[in-house]
């Protein structure tokens, strides 16, 4: 026989989140309030769903903010390259090497991109913009 009373207790975080929320403030002040979730939202995928709702509310994933910030960096080397040292060269190239690294731990893997050198930068170019 199994003991009922050895299972912890079933939490509902979201639920109680919302409750407290309701609670505290209201609903009412929300954007949509009132009004019927749209069609699209019934089919296909939830993480899709939920990726639209995310850009529609003006959210950017982490990884997107790095793939603009490498993209900026590798064209600011791109502009002191003839003016700058062989080595600050190198320590922007190590930067920028290290965003692509932590960029790639949170992309989607068909997102992956490779590491960059001097020698790569004009295809670097092409791949980040």
């Amino acid at each position: 026989m199994s003991d009922n009373n050895s299972m912890p207790p079933y939490n509902d975080l979201i639920g109680d989140m919302l409750k407290k929320k309701t609670d505290e403030v209201g609903m009412e002040n929300l954007k949509g309030f009132g009004k019927p979730l749209p069609k699209e939202y019934f089919s296909g995928d939830t993480f899709q769903h939920f990726q639209r709702i995310a850009k529609d509310a003006g959210y950017k994933p982490h990884w997107l903010k790095l793939q603009h910030e490498i993209r900026d960096m590798v064209y600011a080397i791109d502009e002191v390259i003839a003016r700058e040292k062989p080595a600050e060269l190198e320590k922007r190239i190590a930067k920028v090497n290290e965003k692509i690294a932590e960029h790639n731990k949170h992309c989607p893997p068909l997102m992956l991109k490779g590491r960059i050198s001097i020698d790569t930068l004009d295809r670097a170019k092409e791949i980040w913009n």
